[in-house]
């Protein structure tokens, strides 16, 4: 029996778990199951019943729940030594045991650099400091947001990139890249919330290296469902050094650069039943 949790992958036995954690029902099932199928937003709580109790769980989100949110993420490039943006984390705690005024007298890098709050996405919580006031700012808003009990940011250096990203998405075995360009060469966000557009077409080298690199980090990580954010470095390429930067991992990602809502639900049904055929 193949069992999915997911509402849009019909198998021998759905079940939806939505907005809460599995119970008895969820379990039951899970063990007469030979593969599960899970939703993107599965709780870890489902994640781990269905790994714990089921040989063959899809997508294998072992290294999202071990290695949460940014943090999390940065941890696991410097695990796997992959090539990124130099990036200094602060956990919880870190600020008050440091000292505000110690660390704005002893920042890693010099202006400007990134400064990312360990949660949030489509570059809400990430923003490029370029003065002592916004680095001030910044920090008295980690403060803030300690006492209500959110911890964590990072500070990462800048790269110049050309008002760029490429994006890989890693449905099983099918692998998609797109740029996302901004209109001003030197614009920091280049999401499409932002104003970016779409360029499935330029500098195919560029787009292969990352997603050669990507293939090597899924093959350490197992992620098998996610998107993932490269930069490539204006002093790289013109020193002709091909080398993409992982900046960051996307467990929930946009479906604009694969087409669309109903196309990637297509891709990912195709790539399902790929996985279930070959265990």
């Amino acid at each position: 029996m193949i069992l999915s949790f997911h509402p849009l992958y019909t198998a021998d036995l759905n079940l939806l778990c939505a907005g809460r954690d599995p119970g008895t029902l969820e379990l039951d099932a899970i063990r007469q199951a030979r593969a599960v199928i899970l939703p993107q937003g599965c709780r870890e709580s489902l994640f781990r019943m269905a790994r714990n109790s089921c040989a063959h769980v899809f997508p294998d989100y072992d290294a999202r729940f071990a290695y949460p949110e940014k943090i999390g993420q940065a941890k696991l490039f410097h695990k796997t030594s992959t090539p990124h943006p130099r990036t200094v984390f602060y956990d919880k705690g870190a600020l008050s045991e440091l000292g505000y005024q110690k660390l704005l007298n002893n920042l890693p890098f010099a202006l400007p650099f990134v400064f990312k709050f360990n949660w949030g996405g489509e570059g809400e919580t990430v923003f490029l400091l370029q003065s002592l006031d916004a680095v001030e700012k910044a920090l008295k808003h980690a403060i803030l947001y300690e006492k209500s009990g959110q911890y964590g940011f990072l500070l990462q250096e800048f790269i110049p990139s050309r008002g760029r990203s490429l994006r890989v998405v890693v449905i099983y075995q099918s692998y998609i890249s797109y740029w996302r360009v901004h209109d001003e060469a030197d614009g920091f966000y280049t999401n499409l919330k932002k104003g970016a557009k779409l360029d499935a077409e330029s500098d195919p080298a560029l787009q292969e290296a990352a997603m050669a690199a990507t293939r090597k980090f899924c093959g350490q990580t197992k992620i098998n469902l996610a998107g993932f954010d490269f930069l490539f470095s204006e002093t790289d390429l013109a020193a002709g050094v091909t080398r993409p930067l992982l900046l960051e991992i996307n467990y929930f990602f946009g479906r604009k650069g694969l087409g669309g809502s109903e196309n990637y639900y297509k891709l990912l049904q195709a790539e399902i039943d790929r996985w279930i055929k070959q265990r």
